[in-house]
């Protein structure tokens, strides 16, 4: 019996890969303590600035982060609070399943290596 995706699912599903990618976990985490310029995030991160860029323009096109200008410099924040919520619970979550998730078959990791299927 084929179960049938509910309609009007897609921007969830959009809101939970955005959140998949770990780069993009990173600089959310990052921003839930305070706004932070590229510069800031690619020290802290370790991550090029090409890299960080990229992430920033997808997190705003989904209307999680947003910027302001401050003289020659921008300053990225989170956009809703309710993101940091969301965050919280995922934590919870993951506390509460333990092991659980990351020994997921399809979306796991094996020994801390990255799963071997990418969706």
């Amino acid at each position: 019996m084929a179960i049938d995706c509910e309609p009007g699912s897609g921007p969830a599903v959009a809101l939970f890969r955005s959140l998949g990618d770990p780069t993009r976990l990173a600089i959310l985490r990052r921003l839930a303590t305070g706004e932070a310029r590229v510069v800031d995030l690619t020290g802290e991160l370790g991550l090029a600035q090409s890299s960080v860029s990229k992430h920033l323009a997808c997190l705003r096109d989904c209307g999680l982060v947003d910027y302001r200008v401050d003289g020659r410099q921008s300053f990225y924040f989170l956009t809703r609070p309710e993101l940091l919520d969301l965050l919280r619970s995922a934590e919870q979550l993951l506390a509460a399943t333990g092991e659980a998730v990351a020994l997921c078959p399809v979306y796991g990791t094996a020994a801390g290596s990255p799963a071997a299927v990418t969706r």
